[in-house]
């Protein structure tokens, strides 16, 4: 399911959590979609997102660090 996890810096390993939990990522998964492991802040933001958006059944409103996202991003193809 998931390929590779695309916000660790270089060859790095290491895990960038304690003990495994509260891990923000951003994972790539083997049909080409990606997956984000954030804070679900759906309750207390969907009645604040901008015209044109909307989280519909079965989504939810991912908050993900800003550092997370920016490591992943040289990672992602076509970015």
């Amino acid at each position: 399911m998931f390929t590779r996890r695309l916000d660790l810096v270089g060859n790095a390993s290491v895990n960038l959590c304690g003990g495994g939990h509260s891990c923000p990522a951003v994972l790539e998964m083997d049909s080409g979609d990606f997956a984000i492991i954030g804070a679900d802040i759906t309750e207390n933001s969907i009645r604040e997102l901008p015209t044109g958006c909307g989280c519909g059944p079965g989504e939810r409103v991912i908050r993900v660090p800003r550092q997370t996202l920016l490591r992943a991003a040289p990672n992602i193809p076509g970015a």
